[in-house]
């Protein structure tokens, strides 16, 4: 793939445009496990960003800050929930936002993470409100193909992943239990009941409770960091706790959307990946430049 597409030339393809950029996305993004270590080799750190909702302009601003030479290269970990709910300057953007991190994601397969969320993962656990069939329609047709086209290439993407330095990376949660040896096995052929306590559980700091699974607290944060010898976690889901150090700085949720700049604002991370966290204090949380801006309707 020579670079990935615009959301603006996304959202004005012709039908037959979209299937060929479907076709070439099912043969450039990867198939991940369940579980995904990231690589530390040749990179210093990781851009990782929250819930975007199909806020494609944010989406942009973190893919300049993913390529910046400053640095030189990093990886970029999405913790899911690309899709629904887009703001209202973003036309069509759930299908905007996807396509494009997509393309990021089968341009760069090696430093590019697409994690699944509870809006990733709806053929399984069905999610409320779902955007992204209509979206669909409205660009291309009542075609429902294209649709399952989009969602099984989002469902490419680990439910969960850790870096080197010690970060557990996922959407909301984390296994529940007694863990096997080989924890990572738990990520694997995950059932609903497990699958719901990754993508879907709440922590006891916020105040949303969608039901789908028990919520989780200090105490339970401190037991999966200790059986799997990580030391901080990175998510998102939650909004009213965005950006905010929980669990004596183990835990940091992060949402970059404009959908929920009301909650903190619209931020990411720069995680190193070299060397040893033990704190999320020792990461640098940015505010987007899209915060706080409209822009024009796209047509």
């Amino acid at each position: 793939m020579e670079g990935a597409p615009s959301p603006e030339s996304i959202l004005s393809l012709p039908p037959e445009g979209a299937d060929r950029l479907l076709d070439e996305l099912e043969r450039t993004v990867p198939v991940h496990p369940g579980f995904v270590d990231v690589p530390s080799r040749g990179f210093t750190e990781a851009i990782v960003f929250g819930d975007t909702h199909g806020d494609w302009r944010t989406s942009l601003e973190l893919e300049r800050a993913f390529l910046a030479e400053r640095g030189g290269p990093r990886c970029l970990i999405g913790l899911g929930d690309f899709v629904d709910r887009h703001p209202a300057d973003c036309g069509d953007g759930s299908v905007a936002n996807a396509l494009f991190l997509l393309g990021l994601a089968g341009r760069y397969p090696d430093r590019v993470y697409l994690l699944q969320g509870n809006h990733e993962t709806t053929r399984r656990i069905p999610v409320i409100p779902q955007t992204l069939p209509e979206e669909v329609d409205d660009l291309w047709g009542p075609q429902v193909h294209r649709y399952l086209r989009i969602l099984a290439l989002l469902e490419r993407g680990p439910f969960a992943g850790a870096t080197p330095s010690g970060a557990y990376l996922a959407h909301a949660g984390f296994p529940r239990g007694p863990l096997p040896p080989d924890w990572k096995a738990a990520f694997e052929h995950a059932d609903d009941d497990r699958l719901a306590e990754i993508v879907w559980a709440e922590c006891d700091a916020s105040q949303a409770r969608r039901g789908a699974a028990e919520a989780w607290g200090g105490r339970d944060l401190a037991g999966f960091l200790a059986a799997t010898g990580l030391s901080v976690f990175l998510r998102g889901h939650d909004p009213d706790v965005n950006g905010r150090p929980l669990y004596g700085g183990r835990c940091l949720t992060l949402n970059t959307t404009r959908v929920y700049e009301r909650y903190g604002g619209v931020v990411f991370a720069r995680l190193p990946l070299a060397g040893r966290v033990t704190s999320v204090a020792e990461l640098v949380v940015e505010h987007v430049a899209t915060e706080g801006k409209r822009f024009a309707p796209v047509d």
